[in-house]
């Protein structure tokens, strides 16, 4: 079922690639901004980025993920050790999978969609820049980046199944 879930995932990551238009960039002269949207006619398998992630205890653990792929993909196919993470596999369930970005990194995302603030509402340690690592797909302009983990985390499948017991 991973295996569906990722593949899901990747194929939800290109189509927004192609058929979203960008209308994110950071601001200042013109030519100064990088574009953290990518190009689909760039895309290839072997197209890989580096990421690092800041986990809980402050551990800083860097892997590699081919380009279009979320990084809940990387965190859950490189086995990371941050505890919980992408409970849902990434059907917008849950907010187990919420990063906070740098402001750079953050203002050349792609725009947050409703159901994503819906989960992100949910979740704890909540910033200015947080966003759901499902919803995040690796572009080549994100070589290097840092993202980090909150020190809590809040499943909103939890706070469902809760009251139904009450």
């Amino acid at each position: 079922m991973a295996a569906t879930g990722s593949a899901r995932r990747l194929l939800a990551c290109l189509w927004r690639q192609r058929w979203l238009p960008e209308t994110r960039r950071a601001g200042g002269a013109a030519g100064a901004s990088r574009d953290f949207s990518g190009s689909p006619g760039r895309l290839s398998s072997k197209d890989e980025v580096t990421v690092h992630f800041i986990n809980r205890d402050g551990d800083k653990l860097s892997a590699k993920g081919k380009v279009g792929e979320s990084l809940l993909d990387v965190v859950v196919e490189k086995n990371l050790d941050i505890d919980g993470f992408g409970a849902c596999e990434g059907t917008l369930a849950c907010s187990t999978c919420h990063l906070i970005f740098d402001s750079l990194v953050y203002e050349q995302l792609e725009p947050v969609t409703d159901e994503e603030m819906d989960m992100l509402d949910l979740a704890y340690g909540l910033t200015e820049t947080s966003r759901l690592g499902c919803q995040i797909c690796l572009t080549k302009a994100m070589e290097g980046m840092t993202v980090r983990v909150p020190e809590s985390v809040a499943d909103a499948r939890q706070a469902v199944d809760a009251g139904k017991n009450l």
